[in-house]
């Protein structure tokens, strides 16, 4: 069946009764969002053409907004971005039957925990900068003799030599803040993750998996660090969300 109708996968729960989510599938044409069954084991899918679904800030969402909407009441695998069924007779017997005890593992071993996001950013790299160079002597003693060097080509090759130093030395510097706000967070969690960071200003882009009875402390800690990096450091709370960065169903027809 190409290009024809299908059914858009979104994820996997246990659930012994057919489920509803609303009419919020993917693609904009207001499918209703309900579950396929095997045994205790379903499905979340939606009506949807079979197309390759652009990573777009909309398509995005509107993947994301059925997990957020089946998380209070089930534990839950995401399934990958653009999955796609022919039929549900297929998905019940390739996605459910086939993988069930596997799928019924992972969601015993998700249930009761969350995944909460932190990313670290520093404000302002000017002050950064100059921190850097203060705390490393022979970058400030190189400045100052350069400031004295009227050769031109010495000059030019001892900006160079200044700059190398110092993006080496703000690199040192950024893996031990990481490392430094990484270190308070982890003990809270049972297990992490630690996603790439671009870019000089960030520090940290980490996704936590936390039991759901140790929140309220998770929050707590980040709202204490929040107040001790003041302006120099920010940071961003994401939460709670499905487990993304801790379990991915690949479905392969």
């Amino acid at each position: 069946m190409i290009n024809g109708e299908g059914k858009y996968i979104y994820g996997i729960i246990k659930a012994k009764q057919k489920q509803e989510f609303g009419y919020i599938g993917i693609g904009g044409r207001a499918d209703l969002v309900y579950t396929l069954h095997f045994q205790d084991l379903a499905v979340i899918v939606s009506s949807s053409p079979i197309i390759r679904y652009h990573v777009t800030r909309d398509n995005a969402i509107s993947h994301q907004q059925v997990l957020e909407k089946a998380m209070p009441e089930f534990t839950i695998l995401p399934v990958r971005f653009c999955t796609i069924g022919e039929e549900e007779g297929v998905i019940i017997e390739k996605v459910l039957k086939n993988r069930y005890q596997e799928f019924i593992d992972l969601i015993a071993g998700l249930e009761g925990k969350i995944e909460l996001g932190v990313r670290a950013f520093w404000t302002d790299m000017d002050a950064i900068f100059t921190e850097t160079i203060e705390e490393n002597p022979s970058i400030k003693q190189l400045k100052n003799l350069l400031s004295k060097e009227t050769n031109i080509q010495r000059q030019y090759a001892g900006k160079i030599k200044i700059g190398e130093m110092v993006q080496k030395a703000l690199e040192e510097k950024k893996k031990k803040e990481a490392k430094e706000l990484l270190e308070i967070l982890k003990p809270l969690s049972l297990d992490f993750r630690e996603n790439r960071v671009l870019g000089d200003m960030n520090l940290v882009n980490a996704a936590f998996l936390v039991a759901k009875e140790r929140e309220q402390e998770f929050d707590q800690k980040m709202q204490e660090l929040e107040k001790v990096y003041g302006e120099r450091k920010k940071l961003k709370y994401i939460g709670p969300v499905p487990p993304y960065n801790f379990v991915e169903v690949v479905v392969t027809w």
